[in-house]
């Protein structure tokens, strides 16, 4: 009988070692992920490589409670995440600022151009009695009060016989007259 106690002895150590050492390798490879995991973090949300190491050492040291630290002192916001807010901030800007696009290419423009010089896109027409530039859409000046009288009504005045009936604006400026 001590004879089969000490065989079942050498295998429960064999079975125990190998549980052993399948829970050390897990542990291990934990841990080298979670250094992995930190120092990727770290790096998508500072440039300095000092603070990358650093970061990466902490948690190789400490393990979980360097993980918490590091989880603790992390910026809050990575490369790309500060990235896309500075482009936010900037395209509120340019809104604030008022820097004119043409709207057939996107070139910037300035605010007294009739023409874009690079499509050939027409952006403003002269007001017809005081030749200040207008919007586009404009049907009336706002600096001389003249109706704007478009050069499709203008060419065509009348359409299939009968004549167009006037612009309501039109209606009140000649009742003024």
């Amino acid at each position: 009988m001590p004879f089969n106690f000490l065989v079942d002895l050498e295998q429960l150590s064999g079975v125990l070692l190998a549980v052993v050492a399948i829970v050390a390798a897990t542990l291990t490879a934990l841990w080298i992920a979670l250094i992995i995991w930190t120092y990727r973090d770290m790096k998508s949300r500072s440039r300095d490589p000092f603070a990358q190491i650093m970061a990466a050492l902490v948690v190789a040291i400490l393990n979980i409670p360097g993980l918490l630290v590091y989880l603790i002192l992390r910026p809050q916001e990575t490369l790309a995440e500060q990235y896309e807010r500075a482009l936010e901030e900037e395209a509120l800007l340019q809104e604030i600022e008022g820097k004119s696009v043409c709207p057939g290419c996107g070139s910037p423009i300035k605010q007294d151009w009739r023409l874009c010089p690079y499509c050939h896109t027409k952006l403003k027409k002269p007001c017809e009695a005081c030749s200040e530039l207008l919007e586009l859409s404009w049907t009336v000046c706002p600096y001389c009060e003249a109706p704007q009288i478009d050069a499709a009504r203008r060419a065509n005045p009348r359409r299939s016989g009968r004549e167009q009936a006037p612009h309501p604006h039109e209606q009140a400026v000649s009742s003024l007259e």
